[in-house]
Formats: C-alpha cells, structure tokens, sequence
C-alpha cells in the first residue's frame, strides 16, 4: 500500500488530505483571514506560513509523516507544458516561486509538498496537470492579432482524471478515445480532447470561452478597448471584472450557483436569464469542441460543483443531447485526481522532468 499527501492551496484557504492507494482516509482544509495573509509581499512569501499550519494538524490527527510515498501538490502558472506529472525539482521552484505569467495559489502547492517531502526519507514531490497545460493544435493558437495568440489556460487537473474515468469504466485507454470536457466551476472550461492531448479549448482564466460565476468570459472587445481609456475604471478594477467580479457575481451579486438555482425555483426571472444563459454559452462552446474532433466525440463529459445543478445540465443535455452522449460526473475532486497521479508515478506510468 501507498500512502500519499495531496495539497491543495486556494486564495483563502488549504486544503490537502492523506491516501492509502486510492482510499481517502483523512482531509482538512484550514481558512485564512485576509488579515493572516496581509503581512507576506507576495504569493510565494506564504509557503513556510501554509507549510507549518499543515505539519500542525497531521500531527494533531496522529499521521506519521516518515512512511508517506510521495507528496503531491497541485500545479500552478509556470510556464506552458504538456499534460504530465512533475517532478518539482529546483527549476520548478524557481518558476513557482517567480511565475511568469502572474501569481496564484496553486503554486504553493509544489513548494510546500517538496519541503515537506525533504524530510521524508526515499520520498519526491510531484505537481500535476497544472492549469497551464498547452497541447493545442497549431491552427487554434492563431488569433486575429498576431501580438494576442490564443492561450490554452483550463482545468486541466479535473478534466484529464474525468477522461481517464470515463475511458476505464469502459474498458479503453485516455490515449485511444476523442472526448469533450466541461468544467463546470467557479470558472468554465471546455476542451476537446483527441487521443489523449487537449487540442483546443477556451481561455478559462480571464480570456474567452463562456462566461462563468466569476469571469466575464468572451467580451467584444471593442467594448472593452474603450474603457479601458475613458477613465472609468482602473487597469485593476477592469481585471477583477473579467476574472473575480465577473458572470454571476456582476449579473446576480453571488458565486454560489446553487443560490441561484434557488433564486430561479422560487420565481426570479432575472436569474433565470442569466443562468440560462450560462448554460447556452456552455452548449455552444461544446458544438464548438465537437466541430474541433469532426464530429467524431463519442461523448460529453459535465464535471465540477455546478454538474450537480440539475437544471443547469437538463438545459445543456436539451441543447446537445440529439447530437452526442452526456455524461455526467458531478464535483471536481482535485484530492483524488492528485492522488492518482501520484499512484501513476509509484507504479511507473508517469514521471516528467521540468
């Protein structure tokens, strides 16, 4: 039996949990005040901080740390790589620690699990499908504007493990089945995915694609050119916007699908617009990605936390339902994902060097 730490580092919170194999036997996540993370300068300032808060509760639950297997954090914004799990070896901590294409959270992942891993005897620390993963194909990095490429930024880590799930659940290989994807989360990701490698897919982060509980999503750009220079809002304000203070949260004042979901049930025609068209902008990135693998796609994959609004997927399974088979695996459980591709580096299926 293996026995592995996965960490999972949010804005505001830590969450990592302990696995035998494929069992979870314990999980934790610890809040942070934004008056605890004030005093650190940057992202990377609150490794040790996090690190230590960790180390307490394993030993307030009694789990030796001495016989773990392999530590597994979750990736963050390096530089773009291919779909793999990553050693954390010193030039990644470099790039964790100074990304170049901006801070968040999710880099403390790989610090955290390769301090953590340092005192363990015979262990390695290990991200995995960081949301930076590129395998686009040439002809979707092009846009419009030669200075503007098209940049592959999705929910990488949850979209490979539900693809890998539905692939063994009948009996076949991730590498041998063309599929879609769609993360359902605080942000909306859909990809499509041949053969293994995501060949295209929406900018999930604050780019294009449809809009979700927290980001903007495609916006003309026009629009957004212009107010950019007519003095009403700050670069940083207009950031938020597209990710942080955008879909849901601009139109209904709330993040929480969920919520709206209630809000649609007991009446509200303004949410029930916006939600719907949530779904509509979702579906249509779909028809996209199945126009990508040539009509091909042998089925739809729905996964994150909104896949259990039932509404929600009856609206998109109404749009597309004729044309391919829904699946649907609600919840974006990142623990288990790490720790199956811990368990893939244990047993030699997978191993990449930064």
């Amino acid at each position: 039996m293996y026995k592995i730490l996965t960490i999972n580092p949010g804005s505001t919170s830590t969450k990592f949990a302990v696995f035998h194999d494929e069992e979870q036997v314990f999980i934790h996540t610890i809040r942070h005040s934004s008056a605890e993370l004030k005093p650190f300068t940057c992202v990377a300032d609150q490794y040790e901080f996090r690190k230590n808060l960790i180390l307490e509760e394993l030993e307030k639950a009694g789990i030796d740390l001495s016989d773990f297997s392999v530590i597994m954090g979750r990736g963050g914004l390096i530089r773009p790589v291919e779909s793999g799990v990553y050693l954390v070896n010193e030039k990644l901590m470099r790039d964790l620690k100074n990304p170049i294409v901006g801070e968040h959270a999710s880099n403390l992942g790989g610090l955290i699990a390769r301090e953590i891993a340092d005192g363990i005897r015979n262990c390695e620390a290990y991200i995995a499908d960081p949301i930076v993963i590129d395998e686009l194909q040439d002809v979707a990095r092009i846009s419009g504007l030669p200075d503007f490429p098209r940049r592959s930024t999705f929910h990488a880590l949850n979209q490979k493990a539900m693809a890998r799930k539905y692939a063994a659940e009948r009996g076949k290989k991730y590498e041998e089945i063309d599929i879609i994807v769609a993360h359902l989360g605080g942000g909306i990701s859909v990809a499509a995915h041949r053969h293994g490698r995501v060949i295209d897919t929406n900018q999930a982060l604050d780019g294009f694609g449809p809009f979700s509980p927290e980001r903007a999503g495609t916006i003309d750009a026009g629009l957004i050119v212009r107010a950019c220079f007519d003095g009403k809002y700050t670069k940083e304000e207009l950031l938020k916007k597209l990710a942080g203070k955008g879909g849901l949260v601009a139109h209904l004042g709330t993040n929480e699908a969920h919520i709206v979901e209630q809000r649609v049930d007991a009446g509200d025609q303004q949410a029930k617009l916006v939600y719907n068209a949530m779904a509509y902008n979702v579906a249509k990135e779909v028809g996209a990605m199945m126009v990508v693998l040539k009509g091909n796609a042998e089925a739809l994959i729905i996964t994150g936390g909104i896949a259990h609004g039932k509404s929600f997927v009856n609206y998109i399974k109404d749009m597309v339902g004729s044309m391919i088979e829904v699946v649907v695996y609600p919840g974006e459980d990142e623990m288990s994902a790490l720790a199956l591709n811990g368990l893939r580096v244990l047993r030699g299926e997978a191993h990449k060097v930064y």
